[in-house]
């Protein structure tokens, strides 16, 4: 399974971007899915994930009613809609598939990796 990360930009803060994860096969379908981001200097952390179904998501405290991931099985493409954008979301941001069907925080529990989109927030 690939996975194709894209949509990542320069914005200023307050803006919005949406990014979207491709996978190469359909197998994803089944898997969750999470983002991911690393900032310059600074280890990986987990952004947000969702179940299999797009029906449970789970979000890092500080992106919480400003990022909105979602899933459209049929296109094996996974979203994430960012929105009031903040100079600390600068990072690059990785797509993941789970090794379960359930949403994960849990990075070990990851599989496959986008090759990662840099999204750049200016003040």
């Amino acid at each position: 399974v690939q996975l194709q990360a894209s949509g990542g930009g320069v914005v200023q803060a307050g803006g919005s971007l949406r990014l979207s994860c491709a996978a190469s096969k359909r197998t994803t379908s089944n898997n969750g899915m999470g983002w991911f981001r690393q900032a310059p200097g600074k280890e990986r952390e987990f952004v947000a994930a969702v179940d299999w179904t797009g029906s449970m998501t789970s979000y890092k405290d500080s992106v919480l009613g400003r990022f909105t991931i979602s899933r459209d099985n049929a296109k094996n493409t996974v979203y994430l809609q960012m929105s009031s954008l903040k100079p600390e979301d600068t990072a690059v941001y990785y797509c993941g598939a789970s090794l379960s069907s359930a949403m994960t925080r849990n990075q070990s529990q990851y599989r496959y990796w986008g090759q990662g989109t840099l999204v750049t927030i200016s003040s």
